[in-house]
């Protein structure tokens, strides 16, 4: 069974910074393409970042761009997203997922396989 628990949410003011946390269990982390995704209140769940297999490709969605930065450790099981010049915008609950079967990123949330249960971000103004 593989589960994903997120940590490192929280309360930060506009212009701050936090890392979420990922750790993935029950299959080497290696093997799978893995993304954040977040879902702010009242609205549809979206997709924020994505890293293949490796590591050496990512993608964002336009509004995180050059702001966040998702990176893994492999090793440790472990995906993160480095979260700079946060926005109120950014207020939602982040979630970690995985994808077993792709290639390369992946920027559709039907596309993952495994969720983690989320972690809360909220950006004061």
């Amino acid at each position: 069974q593989v589960q994903l628990v997120e940590s490192g949410g929280g309360l930060v003011q506009a212009g701050g910074s936090l890392r979420l946390s990922c750790v993935v269990s029950g299959r080497p982390l290696s093997r799978y393409v893995v993304g954040w995704l977040r879902q702010a209140p009242g609205k549809e769940r979206e997709f924020v970042a994505s890293s293949s297999w490796s590591g050496s490709n990512t993608y964002y969605s336009d509004s995180v761009k050059g702001r966040f930065t998702i990176s893994r450790d492999n090793a440790k099981n472990t995906v993160y997203l480095q979260m700079n010049s946060l926005k109120p915008e950014d207020t939602a609950d982040y979630y970690c997922a995985a994808d077993t079967r792709a290639d390369g990123t992946v920027d559709d949330e039907y596309e993952y396989d495994y969720w983690g249960q989320g972690t809360q971000v909220t950006v004061s103004s």
